[in-house]
């Protein structure tokens, strides 16, 4: 016991340290967008990460990385990095939430872009968010994900898009669209993740939903529908494969959720349940095809008040239609963001927004 104490105290130290930290940092010349990866052993991808943030263009930006104590090559890798990134190391594995934590306590950005050591961004990712983000100040950014296989060259070449299409929301609870969650797939404004006091610590698998679940009442989110802005890297120690831990994660959500946990009360109670009848049927599926009927059971069993929620909600969209989805002009042209956002600085002014057309 004693020895499990120390390495409490060694791990809040080190992150009022770096909490401290980045509040010096802050109050120097904060930048838009905090690039926050975490990794463990994940030396054969992390490269590709950190390589695919240092890419790209938009230059409001830094890129904190934390490695959450791992035993391959990894923290050698981030080294070579040098002062390209704010890095951070725990001595004993505590779990990406924590390590996502103490990422965005170094952090000193307005919005956190969270993105996992075996992920990567597309190069224009920044730049549509920006584009967002100065026209709707949203508290909430969903992103799109494409998934590939393996090594980066599977992932099939995508065409440089020409417009960012979207969905905005008064609140999640609000959103009638499909959404893949994931670490990777959450954009978050700095003052509405202090107010849910983070990632829940210690929370895995199924943690992206959980925090979905608390920013639910968090104010106004987009869900971006194209472009897609991230790669999310298909391997076989992706914990999805799992399908009884992806299970027991659904049921500690599904648990918080009874317990009262989440914002918003009784009065938005039916709109919570809708938004988690996505992932109950997900993993009702999931076991089956897994033939794990008696797990698919007990999922239907615990959740079948979501899912028959999540039923209504896609019938009154069947019937009423699904909200407005709004379509912005994007222009991305790598050295042309760099010069503008020089200009920019320069002038002290806003990149100027074009008129949003709506369809």
């Amino acid at each position: 016991m004693q020895k499990r104490d120390t390495g409490n105290r060694s791990r809040v130290g080190v992150v009022a340290w770096c909490y401290s930290f980045g509040m010096l940092r802050r109050s120097l010349d904060p930048p838009r967008f905090s690039i926050i990866i975490t990794c463990h052993n994940q030396s054969g991808y992390i490269r590709d990460a950190v390589n695919s943030a240092l890419a790209q263009s938009y230059q409001a930006k830094e890129i904190v990385v934390v490695d959450d104590a791992s035993s391959d090559a990894s923290p050698q890798i981030l080294k070579e990095y040098g002062d390209k990134i704010h890095f951070a190391a725990f001595q004993t594995n505590q779990g990406c939430t924590t390590s996502r934590n103490l990422g965005a306590a170094m952090a000193t950005g307005e919005y956190f872009v969270f993105l996992d050591g075996d992920d990567v961004l597309f190069p224009w990712a920044l730049d549509v968010y920006d584009r967002i983000v100065t026209i709707k100040k949203p508290k909430i950014l969903l992103s799109s994900m494409e998934w590939f296989d393996g090594a980066l060259q599977h992932l099939q070449p995508v065409s440089v898009p020409d417009q960012i299409k979207f969905a905005e929301y008064e609140m999640l609870t609000n959103r009638d669209r499909r959404y893949q969650a994931g670490g990777s797939a959450i954009v978050i404004e700095r003052e509405a993740f202090g107010q849910v006091k983070g990632w829940t610590d210690q929370f895995f698998p199924l943690e992206d939903i959980d925090m979905l679940m608390k920013l639910s009442n968090s104010g106004p989110a987009i869900q971006i529908l194209s472009p897609g802005t991230k790669g999310y890297r298909i391997h076989a120690s992706n914990v999805r494969h799992q399908v009884p831990a992806m299970v027991g994660g659904l049921f500690n959500v599904i648990e918080r959720e009874k317990s009262g946990v989440y914002p918003g009360g009784p009065n938005l109670r039916r709109e919570r349940y809708a938004v988690l009848g996505a992932p109950v049927w997900f993993w009702i599926k999931s076991a089956f095809r897994a033939g794990l009927y008696g797990t698919s059971m007990s999922v239907l069993a615990r959740g079948w008040p979501m899912f028959l929620a999540a039923c209504a909600r896609r019938i009154s969209a069947s019937i009423r239609g699904r909200g407005t989805t709004e379509v912005l002009p994007f222009d991305f042209r790598p050295q042309e963001a760099r010069e503008r956002h020089a200009q920019n600085a320069n002038t002290g002014s806003a990149i100027p927004e074009r008129q949003t057309a709506r369809r």
